[in-house]
């Protein structure tokens, strides 16, 4: 944990939280806080800043914080992720924040399983928190929006453009010779979407439509993957790809 996320109704008009359960247990044993010691903390979806322990206790872990930082930029990034087994999507949660999107759009396939949408992973009871650890550790405020979409046709072929318009689209796949750094241009100013297929990978069909509807296919070797590391893998290639545009404007 790198940074200790709060809420804004957490805390008092001066500034201070009283921490309890995990982030209080983080404190105390992981960084060995102390009074007068200073952490990293930001607002969900808000600003950076430090808290510093006033009291450090069994019961507790009392903070006085100041915000001064800048809001962090939103990731540039959208994921579109085929719904992958539940045990899967429940690792990816932490991770996909962690790496940093804007967006997150969970839709079907041909080759998912309609029972995984009956999963209580999909419940936002379930992963948000799993969302703010994953910022926690990325020391983020941004939460990612959470789309849930059981038909892949009417998503790829309307809303996507009503949520995202002006995007690079991207389709992982396998065969594709083309790479990331080859789609996305120099100096890019918009938002790159990717769309990540389930393990038995997208059909025919499905490639053939994101390609109809301007997703550029783009591989990442000849390997097969899961789920969980080809969109770890293609998020960072991307968010590389970005930085190295970035770096190059002068």
């Amino acid at each position: 944990m790198n940074l200790i996320l709060l809420d804004e109704q957490e805390l008092n008009e001066r500034g201070e939280v009283r921490l309890t359960g995990r982030r209080a247990e983080h404190i105390r044993t992981v960084l060995q806080g102390r009074s007068g010691q200073s952490l990293w903390v930001g607002k969900v979806n808000g600003p950076l800043g430090t808290g510093m322990i006033k009291q450090v206790d069994e019961s507790g872990v009392q903070l006085r914080c100041v915000f001064g930082g800048e809001v962090p930029a939103l990731p540039r990034v959208d994921l579109l992720l085929a719904m992958p087994r539940p045990k899967v999507m429940k690792r990816l949660w932490a991770s996909l924040a962690a790496m940093g999107i804007g967006r997150l759009v969970i839709t079907n396939a041909q080759k998912v399983e309609r029972y995984y949408f009956d999963s209580h992973v999909l419940e936002s009871s379930f992963y948000e928190p799993l969302l703010r650890e994953g910022l926690e550790q990325a020391a983020d405020t941004r939460i990612p929006e959470v789309h849930i979409c059981r038909q892949l046709k009417p998503l790829v072929e309307d809303e996507l453009t009503t949520w995202i318009p002006d995007a690079v689209r991207l389709v992982s796949d396998p065969s594709a010779q083309q790479r990331v750094s080859d789609v996305i241009p120099p100096h890019i100013e918009n938002r790159v979407l990717v769309a990540v297929g389930p393990e038995g990978g997208w059909s025919a069909y499905e490639l053939d439509l994101f390609q109809a509807h301007g997703f550029h296919a783009v591989g990442m070797g000849p390997r097969t993957l899961r789920t969980d590391t080809a969109c770890v893998a293609m998020l960072a290639l991307i968010s590389d790809a970005l930085t190295a545009h970035a770096g190059s404007k002068d």
